[in-house]
């Protein structure tokens, strides 16, 4: 096997081991250590020129490096089960990007690892940049990040049919009472507006330590929250036809107070400014440490499909915060 240097590090199989039809499950069950290592430094793996992987096998490797994949809980985004803990990725417009965000990174709970398999490159476009969340904590002001890291991000959500996902898609269920039972176990403050609509509210840490290298990092969702990610002309309908307490989701200071619009473009070009894109081909399979990395997705022509396994717990029970 041939590794190129840069960012990501990409794996490719030799003529010897093409030949012999190796796959990219047989050269991880043979490194599995090295790539752990590789997920540790620079961060990020691309494996390319493969053998297709099916999914079964993509499910497999993705179990081995990173520990049992997760589900897909407290849901932000559309996304389709195809098998076992496998999702499509997001559903988001093809005509529009998708902004930086490390996953899951607004709850308590989330995956050290994502792992992206390319069944069906984009006929032009959709690549997935990566940017450094390392680096986005060391260029953003000291008094930007000592705001966010003294109050945290608060999270707001109005969970309505007519807005975003309904409550039972979003809890992946239709007994209200496990609803809330889910949002007592992880510190979610909830109220049922009525039959339909829920609002729900979170305190979450702005930045963290990587767990293992304990480098701080840039770690939360307060720029893809924020309505005016959406665009000033969504954002201002948006606050005409529901008011700020309905808004479908929105982000504040973790002390409830607005987040400056100066600051939330700051931080979306700091990510822009960083941002390494990973154009796809088909069979690619990309392996990146979610704490390190932030990812997004690039405009695209359809088609394009790609299969998601997220894996290992990284994140810790908080205690319940009040809003």
């Amino acid at each position: 096997m041939a590794e190129e240097a840069g960012f990501p590090l990409v794996v490719r199989p030799d003529a010897r081991s093409l030949s012999e039809g190796a796959t990219v499950r047989d050269w991880i069950g043979r490194n599995h250590d090295k790539l752990l290592d590789m997920l540790h430094t620079p961060g990020a793996v691309l494996f390319r020129g493969f053998p297709r992987t099916s999914r079964e096998d993509f499910e497999a490797v993705c179990s081995l490096v990173s520990g049992e994949l997760l589900d897909y809980e407290y849901r932000s985004n559309n996304r389709r089960r195809l098998s076992g803990n496998l999702f499509n990725s997001t559903e988001y417009p093809a005509t529009e990007t998708l902004p930086f965000h490390n996953e899951m990174s607004y709850f308590s709970v989330w995956p050290r690892h994502v792992w992206f398999m390319c069944e069906v490159p984009a006929a032009k476009g959709g690549a997935t940049p990566l940017a450094d969340s390392r680096e986005v904590y060391r260029r953003l002001p000291e008094e930007v990040r000592e705001r966010f890291e003294r109050h945290g991000v608060l999270y707001s959500r109005m969970i309505s049919p007519d807005l975003d996902l309904t409550w039972q898609d979003v809890f992946n269920t239709e007994d209200r009472s496990e609803v809330e039972e889910y949002c007592r176990r992880f510190g979610i403050q909830w109220e049922w507006v009525d039959s339909d609509r829920l609002r729900t509210r979170q305190i979450r840490p702005a930045t963290m330590a990587h767990p293992v290298t304990r480098e701080q990092v840039w770690f939360n969702q307060a720029h893809l929250f924020h309505p005016s990610a959406l665009g000033p002309e969504i954002h201002d309908w948006l606050l005409r036809k529901y008011g700020e307490s309905g808004l479908p989701r929105s982000a504040y200071y973790g002390d409830g107070a607005p987040i400056e619009p100066e600051v939330l473009d700051l931080i979306r070009r700091t990510y822009d400014d960083l941002a390494v894109p990973v154009r796809w081909e088909a069979g690619d399979v990309l392996a990146f440490d979610n704490v390190f990395y932030a990812h997004s997705r690039d405009s695209f022509e359809p088609p394009r499909r790609i299969v998601v396994g997220m894996g290992g717990t990284g994140g810790a029970l908080p205690a319940p915060a009040k809003v």
